[in-house]
């Protein structure tokens, strides 16, 4: 492999322009539309927490399902913006968390969703 080949394999985020946390949460969503993710849950961290300034929460239909909306969202993120995500719990396929520092992304098979139900933990009171 040539040197110009190896440093066009590397991700590179837009030139010089700082990625914001919204520019993130939107091509988050794009990949989770992608990837028929369902029950798409956005709630907004900024002023709440310093976790970071959004969470996603989303279900996928199968353990395979699961994996696979998380491993393909930590690549978009790595090509679109140079994010390398930290992702935890890709090995049982039942939560998957994905963290790029500025949002948290949660992926439930259905039946986990439900039992943590992490929407009614961190919505804003009043909010079904």
């Amino acid at each position: 492999m040539t040197n110009q080949a190896a440093q066009s394999a590397e991700p590179v985020p837009a030139a010089d322009a700082e990625v914001t946390s919204e520019a993130i949460l939107s091509r988050i969503l794009t990949s989770l539309d992608d990837d028929k993710a369902e029950d798409v849950v956005q709630i907004d961290l900024r002023g709440v927490s310093s976790i970071g300034d959004y969470m996603v929460i989303v279900s996928g239909r199968s353990s395979r399902q699961v994996v696979s909306i998380a491993e393909k969202l930590v690549d978009r993120l790595k090509e679109a913006f140079g994010i390398y995500s930290k992702i935890e719990g890709k090995e049982g396929g039942d939560w998957v968390l994905i963290d790029t520092g500025d949002v948290v992304v949660h992926v439930f098979r259905p039946e986990v969703r439900e039992f943590y139900q992490l929407e009614k933990m961190w919505q804003p009171a009043g909010t079904a």
